[in-house]
């Protein structure tokens, strides 16, 4: 679009964008446009220097999870089973102002000295964007899109998320303020499962959340939420998660939930657990239940700790992990596994684990024990002494 002499003017008075000037121009050209052209001008003039340009329509898609330009130009989306082209292309230059003025909505700046971005666009929408040399050819654009509809516990039980009878294990999970992570891949549904868990929790209890980019809604009328900051250009004014967690427990927490757990502040987070802070939980990337010790291992050893401190602090920390899985466009919880002390050592054991092929529960060893530890009838997600529990509802 070229700037007309009503945006030039402007421009050298100095007056950024805003939507009230994008509309004022729009009606200023009334005469040269007609009537019926300008709304679609103001249309096309707020999506070029306020919003996302020629990425717009797909953000305004409600079935797009995530999109992403590469270096080529190139524009993908997620609309709930994987990446796929869309035959758009960004031209290298646009993309990079585009990059930089996304940036800029941020709260961050995107050059040369700083050629990368991760940050919360005004939408919610996460950010992350990042220039040439660091990546071939030009600039690589990230946006993780919020969903619209933010799904309470009851309907992802409606969807099938876990079957029925799970409903009242996890229900009880965060009753009894057992300690608690999400595990899962990215894009598993980690945090729109963590966020419905913390619908349950009492409304009298105050719950202080720690995230490095704000994604969790929760849906609770006691939240306090910390999100930590990157450095400036100078290398200056970070606050990490670490710092945060350290801070949340001077802020009288009921409940400390880290949104995801992937750096030096699993230390903080181990020791508030362990110091009388009951029903804390946050999200961990892990392929399988059994993985999110080493997980933790691997995050510990980035604060300093080693394996056998972490272990010994993790035994006596989380009490469950609730493992959720993406099959295309199926997100679903397949596991729900407790977290024991077997001879000092943390292990995780299966309880209850949904059988794809088969279409029910299958009942693991573990849930005896977390049965009994919840005040369930343990034969809650069974059908008597056989294995094969109540079949769930597919989504």
């Amino acid at each position: 679009m070229t700037l007309t002499p009503a945006m030039w003017e402007r421009v050298r008075a100095g007056q950024a964008p805003d939507a009230g000037l994008v509309t004022d121009v729009a009606q200023e050209e009334t005469g040269a446009l007609g009537a019926e052209r300008v709304a679609a001008s103001r249309q096309a003039l707020a999506a070029r220097v306020l919003g996302a340009g020629p990425l717009e329509p797909w953000l305004d898609d409600p079935a797009v999870t995530d999109l992403a330009v590469n270096g080529d130009g190139r524009v993908w989306v997620d609309r709930g089973a994987g990446m796929a082209r869309t035959g758009d292309v960004v031209a290298p230059e646009d993309a990079r102002a585009l990059a930089v003025r996304l940036a800029a909505a941020a709260g961050r700046r995107l050059d040369e000295a700083s050629p990368w971005v991760d940050g919360q666009l005004p939408s919610g929408a996460r950010l992350h964007a990042m220039l040439p040399p660091l990546v071939a050819d030009g600039p690589h654009i990230t946006i993780r899109v919020p969903a619209r509809d933010h799904l309470s516990f009851d309907r992802l039980a409606a969807k099938g998320v876990f079957p029925e009878a799970w409903a009242m294990v996890l229900r009880e999970v965060v009753a009894r303020r057992l300690a608690f992570v999400v595990s899962g891949g990215t894009g598993a549904g980690k945090t729109t499962v963590l966020a419905a868990l913390l619908g349950l929790v009492d409304p009298a209890d105050r719950v202080l959340v720690v995230e490095d980019v704000r994604e969790l809604h929760v849906d609770h009328p006691h939240v306090v939420r910390l999100e930590a900051r990157p450095p400036n250009v100078e290398g200056a004014g970070e606050v990490t998660l670490t710092t945060l967690v350290r801070q949340c427990l001077r802020m009288r927490p009921d409940r400390i939930v880290v949104g995801e757990v992937r750096g030096a502040e699993v230390r903080e987070l181990l020791a508030a657990l362990n110091t009388g802070h009951e029903g804390g939980c946050g999200t961990v990337h892990a392929n399988a239940p059994e993985d999110v010790i080493a997980r933790f291992e691997a995050l510990g050893a980035l604060a300093g700790l080693g394996p056998a401190a972490v272990r010994a602090q993790l035994a006596a920390a989380v009490d469950v992990v609730i493992h959720v899985v993406r099959r295309g466009p199926v997100r679903r919880v397949e596991t729900i596994s407790a977290l024991f002390r077997r001879d000092g050592e943390p292990a995780v054991e299966t309880a209850v684990a949904w059988d794809e092929a088969a279409g029910c529960t299958r009942v693991g060893p573990a849930w005896p024990a977390l049965a009994h530890r919840l005040g369930l009838d343990p034969g809650l997600v069974t059908d008597g002494p056989g294995v094969a529990g109540r079949r769930g509802d597919a989504p």
